[in-house]
């Protein structure tokens, strides 16, 4: 789903056959003014949408930004300011609000730890684990926040993981099966396959014909391990078991990737509120 689609179909969800509330209470031919107030710190994401958004619903908003994405934001900060038809202010102030509180909420944790990993050659990436129909959102967040993304979907890059491995019967015959589909079908796409062992290590290695080696649940010793009898052959990724208390160590281990689902399914959101003004 493209950033345009969500827009429409967010829009679609939240008014239905209309803001009755605001058609009530406001005159149609109203013309207000309002901001948006940072009620917390943290990194500011969304922006960009947000004027989408308004413009979408009504393309005589005129809407002025105070805070770019990316910018780390204080409490009591103006962010943006959008004026016009008030009607449609108000009609788009949830979903815009639902958008950057979100979204500036995964920036400002990726932010966070992507400073926990400075001074090392390792790169944070995010995840498939986000929120149906807002994933682009949530990856446009963590780009925001200094993060790095990984597949948008099961689209764009071949991940050959413990199931695809188990299912297939094997390592060398998943590797074999997804190279020969590519060849076949004449698709130009990375390969990136999970070892769960020093020994599916090896046997990749010796199977070849792969982008990344996807080291799951390695504790940092054997990850030291694994990244050494790799070495420059291939991409290297650990995954599984990572935190923000523990990513440091894991960087020091030489990694070329890390890779975390909590930058997108356990961030929370920042405080935001959108308030008229004279």
């Amino acid at each position: 789903m493209n950033i345009k689609e969500f827009i429409t179909l967010a829009l679609k969800e939240d008014l239905g056959e209309g803001d009755h509330t605001s058609i009530a209470c406001i005159p149609k031919d109203a013309i207000g003014k309002a901001h948006l107030i940072v009620k917390q710190d943290g990194i500011l994401a969304g922006i960009d949408l947000a004027k989408r958004i308004f413009n979408e619903l009504d393309p005589s908003l005129e809407f002025h930004t105070k805070i770019n994405d990316g910018i780390p934001i204080k409490t009591g900060d103006v962010a943006f300011i959008i004026e016009g038809n008030t009607q449609s202010i108000l009609s788009a102030e949830r979903l815009v609000l639902n958008c950057m509180q979100r979204m500036s909420g995964i920036a400002t944790y990726t932010n966070e730890i992507t400073r926990l990993i400075e001074g090392t050659n390792t790169k944070i990436l995010d995840t498939r684990k986000t929120t149906p129909c807002f994933r682009m959102m949530e990856k446009w967040a963590v780009k925001i926040g200094g993060g790095e993304n990984h597949r948008i979907g099961l689209f764009d890059m071949i991940m050959i993981k413990d199931n695809h491995i188990d299912f297939k019967g094997g390592i060398k015959p998943a590797i074999t099966a997804v190279n020969n589909y590519l060849q076949e079908k004449n698709k130009d796409l990375k390969i990136c396959i999970e070892a769960r062992t020093i020994s599916d290590v090896k046997e990749i290695l010796d199977s070849g014909k792969v982008d990344r080696i996807m080291l799951d649940n390695f504790a940092p010793e054997l990850l030291t391990k694994a990244v050494s009898i790799i070495g420059t052959q291939y991409e290297t990724e650990a995954t599984g078991g990572i935190t923000k208390h523990n990513i440091a160590q894991f960087a020091k281990c030489g990694v070329d990737y890390i890779s975390m689902g909590a930058l997108t399914h356990s961030a929370g959101s920042i405080d935001l509120s959108l308030k008229a003004i004279d």
